[in-house]
């Protein structure tokens, strides 16, 4: 039986908890300290939006947790995406600072170098997706990773959380064309995971979890609640059923469990810590228009006409796309809707505790490589 710890909180403890959430679910059994750590942040916008990112509580709670218990050699990272990047995230996010603090270095995922690899087991979607080869950085080899996610909703595949925080380190710069097959892709790249990585651990922040049209232009709502385990299928599977969804009929948690890579029953898995059974933040997800129309165009026009989703997902004309969700999320949404839902969570708790956090220095784009797109 799997077993996921999940506590309740508050601003004042936040980080103490973290610690006590992380023993009772037996970290430093599955995360060795004679390996080196991947700490893989979570990172959705380049902006701030609360229970869209890491939240910089939740790095500082499981790195003070770790050097505490003496881990030595711990590598923070997180890759560029279509519409982010690493190091504006890292600062826009109040990353930098936490990470100074505790002496760790931010590694952009850019920066690495990749090599092919080539999976074990049968693949269910990612050689149809992607081709024959498969790129991972060089650097995931022969260590452990614990993922920090967030509580959240999710376009593209109902809830997001553990299983696909490893779409950031595990795919490069071509991750967008997974949205085709997304819950496929979330299946094997845990099956990747658990071939590459000697350990595998999450961390999850629902402090403030998102609600709607996540991963970005959601409604943030308080839930105080930090989630940790081992088995990447049952913290998913816990964290949906927070939200108010059926485990099992979502798609990626209801693949993963049938192939027996972790437990997506809730009744199958031991919650300690806290008692989840009257928990219901009875969140509904819905599509963003980026999303919604990524999706017509991916795999309903695709179906009917193919050559269409070539022309615009797997050329030039990309770019496009790329413009226009930028200009709706980062000049449209985020300056009027996003602000004004800022501006409320700023009066909360959580809000002021997030005002305590420094953003520290602007870290020029340029000492950091970016993909090329097309």
């Amino acid at each position: 039986m799997s077993k996921i710890s999940v506590l309740k909180t508050s601003p004042g403890k936040v980080i103490e908890d973290y610690s006590r959430l992380m023993d009772l679910a037996e970290y430093k059994k599955y995360v060795k300290k004679n390996k080196k750590t991947i700490l893989k942040l979570n990172l959705s916008w380049s902006l701030y939006f609360p229970s869209c990112s890491t939240e910089p509580w939740q790095l500082e709670g499981v790195l003070k947790k770790m050097i505490k218990d003496k881990y030595k050699n711990i590598i923070p990272v997180e890759n560029q995406t279509v519409v982010t990047h690493p190091w504006k995230g890292a600062y826009g996010n109040k990353w930098l600072p936490v990470l100074k603090k505790y002496k760790q270095e931010f590694i952009p995922l850019t920066d690495v170098k990749w090599k092919e690899y080539k999976p074990k087991q049968k693949m269910t979607a990612m050689n149809e997706v992607f081709g024959d080869k498969v790129y991972i950085p060089k650097i995931f080899f022969d260590s452990n990773v614990i993922h920090l996610p967030t509580v959240k909703t999710h376009g593209h595949t109902v809830t997001t959380g553990a299983m696909k925080n490893a779409f950031g380190g595990l795919i490069p710069k071509f991750r967008h064309h997974a949205h085709k097959k997304i819950h496929d892709i979330l299946v094997d790249l845990l099956i990747i995971q658990k071939e590459v990585h000697k350990g595998i651990f999450s961390v999850m922040d629902g402090t403030v979890a998102g609600d709607g049209a996540g991963p970005r232009t959601m409604n943030p709502v308080l839930a105080n609640l930090i989630l940790a385990g081992e088995d990447q299928v049952a913290i998913d599977a816990v964290s949906a059923k927070i939200m108010g969804f059926d485990p099992m009929k979502i798609d990626y948690i209801k693949k993963a469990h049938d192939l027996g890579l972790g437990i997506g029953d809730v009744d199958q898995i031991d919650v300690v810590g806290g008692d989840i059974k009257k928990i219901n933040l009875k969140f509904k997800t819905t599509k963003s228009p980026v999303i919604f129309f990524d999706q017509v165009l991916r795999r309903r026009i695709g179906k009917i006409f193919p050559p269409l989703e070539k022309i615009l997902f797997h050329s030039p004309l990309f770019k496009i796309p790329i413009f226009l969700s930028g200009f709706y999320h980062d000049r449209l949404w985020y300056p009027t809707i996003g602000k004004s839902k800022i501006k409320s969570f700023n009066k909360t708790n959580w809000g002021k505790l997030w005002e305590k956090y420094q953003f520290g220095e602007k870290v020029n784009k340029e000492v950091s490589n970016e993909w090329g797109v097309y």
